[in-house]
């Protein structure tokens, strides 16, 4: 039984700490550090001559691959970047091919497929299934039209918030990456939207909180944590602004019945086995969802308050644990592993 780890060679401890916790189930994790395909890392994809990969990790054949945990992709990201742009993008997107068509080819349980990921990923598509499984969601706009903007903020008089849908960053002159973070938008944001033309961005209703969640589902188990994000006026907006510095102040939380159904139930209808829940708590008790992320982070919750997710993931990749679902089966896979290279 092996576990294939999908990662990048600049992530953090997190695929230790989960390949060790599968280790520890006594199964192999082989780590894929997608950023050394193809230059350092060999992929051999032969039905008749049997697939493997060899690397850093040694040499591993894909028929003995039991299930997948897809975290981070960069592939092709060493392909030089002084080759010759027209010749440079098409090798990245044929080695990007060359890993995905690998994942879907394998026929073992994923965590979760690329495919489940993308579509995941699209957080209208979120907001929309969440308010119809009965999770309150806030008022949202997204758009490059400055007028429609105008309108939105006359219809919410707690103020607004802008937002973008990806993991935004620039980066200043010396190189340093800049988050482009929640922000509130002030009253003569409104009368310059012009930028809009070149990025349309998402607008949300501000919503006054008490407490700031994150809730990890592993399968069919929850595990939520809870931080005052109010106590330090650099984190009241977005509390990532101050990270560092609330690592400490994360505690458990227990979600209401209600609330932990509604999540199951999100999960279920974006067909995932893993997601990273974002909820504001207002003052009066209600539990506002903001978006899910099926690649989220949470190294930093092992730490505090210590929720057990590594060791949930690797019981849900060894199969000691549910799973919420599982690939359909391909024709002559037998092995256990459900791998149809040869």
């Amino acid at each position: 039984m092996t576990v294939l780890i999908v990662t990048r060679s600049l992530d953090n401890d997190a695929p230790l700490a989960v390949a060790q916790a599968v280790e520890a189930r006594g199964a192999r994790a082989y780590r894929f550090d997608t950023d050394l395909f193809p230059t350092e890392l060999r992929v051999v994809l032969d039905e008749g001559g049997g697939g493997r990969i060899s690397g850093p990790e040694g040499r591993l054949e894909l028929s003995e691959v039991s299930a997948v945990w897809y975290r981070r992709s960069a592939t092709g990201a060493r392909i030089p970047q002084g080759l010759e742009p027209q010749l440079r993008q098409p090798s990245v997107e044929e080695s990007r091919r060359v890993v995905h068509g690998m994942l879907a080819a394998l026929g073992a349980f994923q965590l979760d497929t690329i495919e489940c990921v993308r579509r995941a990923e699209h957080k209208p598509l979120q907001l929309e299934l969440a308010r119809a499984l009965g999770l309150e969601v806030p008022r949202t706009l997204t758009t490059n039209d400055p007028e429609a903007v105008r309108a939105f903020a006359e219809r919410c008089p707690g103020g607004v918030v802008t937002k973008m849908m990806s993991s935004f960053a620039v980066y200043d002159p010396q190189g340093q990456e800049q988050v482009v973070f929640t922000t509130p938008l002030r009253p003569e944001d409104l009368e310059d939207l012009e930028g809009l033309d070149l990025c349309p961005m998402t607008f949300q209703e501000r919503i006054t909180k008490a407490l700031e969640l994150r809730v990890t589902v592993v399968g069919t188990q929850v595990m939520a944590a809870a931080v005052d994000s109010q106590a330090l006026p650099g984190a009241r907006e977005d509390w990532r602004r101050k990270g560092l510095e609330l690592i400490g102040a994360w505690q458990p939380y227990t979600l209401p019945e209600p609330v932990r159904v509604r999540i199951l139930a999100l999960m279920d209808a974006l067909g995932l086995n893993y997601g990273a829940f974002d909820f504001i708590v207002t003052p009066e008790g209600r539990h506002v969802f903001l978006e899910v992320n099926p690649s989220g982070e949470f190294l930093w919750l092992m730490q505090r308050p210590g929720l057990p997710i590594a060791d949930a993931l690797a019981d849900v990749l060894v199969g000691r644990a549910p799973r919420r679902f599982e690939p359909p089966p391909l024709t002559g896979a037998a092995d256990a592993g459900g791998s149809a290279w040869r």
